[in-house]
C-alpha cells in the first residue's frame, strides 16, 4: 500500500481529528466523506479575519502617494481586488479531492515537476509573505513597547518577533477546526476596531482631493498599472484555498464556494483600502502608522496595536498551516505540526532580517510588484486546469507517487503545466517593472507594468492550448 508522508499505510485511511481546541493530526491525507462537514458559508469569516487588515490602509495610503487622484484610486482597488473570485474558484478543487491544493497540483504539473513548483510557492515565498506580515506587526508592537517605557534594544526586536510568530505557528498547529472557530471571533473583533478607525479617517479625509500635479500621458498608465498590480497581488498570493475547503462535503456547490470565499476577503480588502486611499488625502501615509496614530485619542492607539497584531497573527496562520502541507507534499517526511513549526522559523529568521535591513513600505511594494510575476502563472494555469477537468479530481489517484500514476506523465512532469508556467514567468517577468528593477519590455514602454494580465492570460491560454497538445487530461478523473 502506499505510503503517505505521515508514515501510516495509506494517504486515503490515515485517522483525522478536525474539532476546535484538538490539534489536527490530518496532513495531507484525503478527507473520507464520513469526516466531511461545515458549508461554504464558514470561508466568508475564515477569509475575512486575514484582511481586515492594516497593509489594506498601507496599500491605500501608496496609490494616493503614487499620484492618483481618489477616483482612480478607488476604480484601481475595486480592479484588483476582482482577483478575489479566482482565489475563491481556486477551492472548489479542495472538497472536490479532500487534498490540499499542493497535492492537487501534481495535475497540472506532474509527480516530480510539482515538487518544485510548490518549493517555490509553497515554501519560499510563503516564508517571504510570513515575514513581511510579521515585520509589519513587530514594527507596531514595538512601537507600543517603548511608549510603555521598555527600553528599545535588539533584544526586545527579537522577544516580541518570537512572540508574534510563536502565536501564529500555535494557531497553524491546532489546524483547521481551530482556525474556522477562532476566525469567525477575530473577524467581529477587527472588524469593530477597523470600524472605529475609519470614522476617524473619514473625520479628517479631504473629499475634494486632487493631486497638486495630476498625472498625464504615459506617466498616468504607468502609475495606474502599477497600482493595480500592487493590490491585484494579494489575492493572486493565495493559492491555498483549497485547503482550507477541503474539509467541506464533495458535493458543496462550487459556486458557493467561489462567492463565500471571494466575498469575505473582497469585501474588507476594499473597505479598508479605501479608506487607506482616503487618510493619504488628509495625512502623510509615507509613515503610515504614526500617520494614523496622530489622529487617535491616546486610549485607543493600544486597541489599534493590537489589531494589527491580531490580523498578521490571522493572516500568517493559514500561510503556516497550508506552508505546513506544502512541505508533505513534496515529500518531506515530517508530520503536519513539525513542518510548520520548520516553516515558522523560517519566516522568523527572515523577519528578523528585515527588521534590520529593508525599508517596510519600500519592502511591501517592492514584493507586491514582483512576486505576482511568479503567482500569476501559477494560479492562471490552477485555475484553468479545474476548467478542462470540470473540477474532477481524485484524491486516491492525486496521492499515488509511483510510475504507473495516470499523473506521472513523461518523466514525472507534466510538460504543458510546466512550460506554459515558465512561459508565464518569463513573460510577466519581461512586463514587470518596480521602484527598483524593471524588465526590458516595461523599460521600453516608459515603466509600464503588464505582469497581471501578461502573466495570467498567457498562461491561461498557453496551458489550454499545450495540454490538448499534448494529449496530457485523462479521460476519466472523478473520485469515487
Amino acid at each position: 500500500m502506499q505510503r503517505s508522508p505521515q508514515g501510516t499505510d495509506t494517504a486515503v485511511t490515515a485517522p483525522g481529528r478536525d474539532r476546535a481546541g484538538s490539534v489536527e493530526s490530518r496532513g495531507i491525507d484525503v478527507v473520507p466523506a464520513a469526516e466531511r462537514h461545515g458549508t461554504a458559508r464558514e470561508l466568508f469569516s475564515l477569509w475575512a479575519a486575514p484582511n481586515v487588515s492594516y497593509l489594506s490602509f498601507v496599500v491605500g495610503g501608496t496609490l494616493v502617494l503614487m499620484g492618483m487622484s481618489l477616483a482612480e484610486a478607488m476604480a484601481v482597488i475595486v480592479a484588483g481586488n476582482a482577483f478575489w473570485l479566482l482565489t475563491g474558484f481556486i477551492a472548489v478543487s479542495g472538497p472536490a479531492a479532500g487534498t490540499s491544493g499542493s497535492v492537487i497540483s501534481r495535475a497540472m504539473y506532474g509527480v516530480v515537476g510539482n515538487k518544485v513548483v510548490v518549493a517555490l510557492t509553497g515554501w519560499l515565498i510563503a516564508s517571504l509573505y510570513l515575514a513581511l506580515n510579521w515585520s509589519a506587526a513587530s514594527t507596531a508592537g514595538l512601537g507600543l513597547a517603548v511608549r510603555l517605557g521598555l527600553p528599545q534594544s535588539a533584544a526586545l526586536d527579537a522577544a516580541v518577533v518570537c512572540l508574534i510568530a510563536g502565536i501564529t505557528i500555535l494557531i497553524a498547529i491546532f489546524g483547521h477546526a481551530t482556525i474556522v472557530r477562532l476566525y469567525g471571533v477575530l473577524t467581529v473583533l477587527l472588524t469593530l476596531v477597523f470600524l472605529a478607525l475609519s470614522a476617524m479617517v473619514l473625520a479628517h479625509a479631504d473629499w475634494s482631493y486632487a493631486p497638486a500635479e495630476p498625472l498625464t500621458g504615459m506617466q498616468h498608465l504607468v502609475v495606474l498599472a502599477s497600482g493595480f498590480t500592487i493590490v491585484a497581488s494579494a489575492p493572486l498570493s493565495y493559492a491555498n484555498s483549497p485547503d482550507l475547503a477541503r474539509y467541506l462535503p464533495q458535493h458543496t456547490s462550487g459556486r458557493a464556494i467561489t462567492l463565500w470565499t471571494a466575498a469575505g476577503a473582497f469585501l474588507p480588502s476594499v473597505a479598508f483600502t479605501a479608506i487607506g486611499a482616503l487618510a493619504a488625502t488628509a495625512l502623510d501615509m509615507s509613515d503610515p502608522q504614526t500617520a494614523l496614530e496622530s489622529i487617535m485619542p491616546a486610549w485607543f492607539v493600544p486597541a489599534f496595536v493590537a489589531a494589527v497584531v491580531v490580523n498578521t497573527v490571522a493572516n500568517n496562520g493559514i500561510t503556516a498551516y497550508s506552508s505546513g502541507l506544502s512541505m508533505q507534499s513534496i515529500g518531506v517526511r515530517l508530520p503536519r505540526t513539525i513542518a510548520v513549526l520548520v516553516i515558522g522559523v523560517m519566516g522568523t529568521v527572515m523577519t528578523l532580517f528585515a527588521l534590520l535591513v529593508f525599508d517596510f513600505l519600500a519592502a511591501v511594494n517592492t514584493m507586491m510588484e514582483l512576486v505576482v510575476v511568479i503567482t500569476g502563472p501559477c494560479m492562471a494555469v490552477y485555475a484553468t486546469d479545474i476548467v478542462l477537468r470540470r473540477n474532477r479530481y481524485d484524491g486516491r489517484q492525486l496521492h499515488d507517487e509511483s510510475r504507473t500514476s495516470p499523473f506521472w506523465y513523461r518523466g514525472g512532469v507534466n510538460w504543458p503545466g510546466v512550460l506554459a508556467t515558465l512561459a508565464g514567468i518569463g513573460a510577466a517577468t519581461l512586463c514587470a517593472s518596480s521602484t527598483s528593477w524593471a524588465g526590458p519590455v516595461s523599460s521600453a514602454m516608459g515603466g509600464l507594468n503588464l505582469a497581471v494580465p501578461v502573466g495570467v492570460l498567457g498562461s491561461a491560454v498557453l496551458y489550454g492550448a499545450l495540454t490538448r497538445a499534448f494529449g496530457t487530461l485523462p479521460p476519466t478523473t472523478v473520485q469515487h
